[in-house]
């Protein structure tokens, strides 16, 4: 996966990484919500049902660094980002059912050897985000939570850097967790409404993306004019 830089070209490279991608990329194949998280999805305040409160204000304080609002379209948090990961991490995704999960496992390996750590997603989240936020705190005292908007950006950049930054965690390494944050921003930040994440469909009216319409017959030969009609989910 290319690696961001945190600086103000994050949107920039979140937007070109859609519009090269083709439309069929940006369905969200991690598993269908239980009725109970869609029904979460509304204007009442999210309560996470597998991350306790802490947790997840660091993964939303993550997700807000990722992609923050800006005059260009919503941020991770507007767009219900973290609440879609804390309900994946309930799917058959989350619990590790779709990965292979049988050992032996090479932390060391080369990454064409594929994912090497003995941890599905949720135990991955649950032991990094508590060994990420023990280093920040070694750092600074304080929690990442509690960082300023500065202070964040140059944690998530080393961050970003996997063992070769300054974030040391115990057992799991800071790289794998943040692959798997950033994949999963991507995909709560992009998928359709009714998988739990981009409220208001507020990525795709950013990007021009029309969504789950089914006929665009009459469009087929119109190159370079801008679609006009609004997306639809497929709800």
């Amino acid at each position: 996966m290319k690696k961001i830089s945190i600086s103000a070209n994050r949107r920039r490279f979140l937007r070109g990484a859609l519009t090269a991608a083709p439309a069929a990329a940006l369905v969200v194949t991690t598993g269908s919500l239980s009725a109970s998280a869609q029904e979460q999805a509304g204007n009442a305040p999210y309560k996470p049902v597998f991350f306790n409160q802490d947790e997840f204000a660091l993964l939303s304080a993550l997700a807000d660094t990722l992609i923050p609002a800006d005059e260009t379209g919503p941020g991770a948090l507007e767009a219900g980002v973290p609440a879609f990961i804390d309900a994946q991490m309930n799917t058959p995704y989350g619990q590790g059912q779709l990965w292979y999960m049988q050992g032996p496992f090479t932390p060391e390996a080369p990454p064409e050897f594929g994912y090497q750590l003995p941890y599905p997603p949720r135990e991955l989240y649950k032991k990094g985000l508590a060994e990420f936020d023990a280093a920040i705190r070694q750092q600074y005292g304080h929690g990442y939570v509690e960082l300023n908007t500065q202070q964040r950006e140059k944690m998530m950049g080393e961050f970003e850097k996997g063992e070769q930054g300054s974030i040391k965690m115990a057992t799991i390494p800071p790289a794998a967790l943040f692959n798997l944050l950033l994949q999963n921003v991507h995909e709560g930040y992009f998928c359709d409404p009714t998988d739990g994440g981009n409220k208001g469909m507020g990525s795709w009216k950013m990007i021009g993306f029309p969504g789950a319409r089914a006929d665009y017959y009459d469009w087929v030969d119109q190159y370079g004019r801008t679609y006009p009609l609004p997306p639809i989910s497929r709800g």
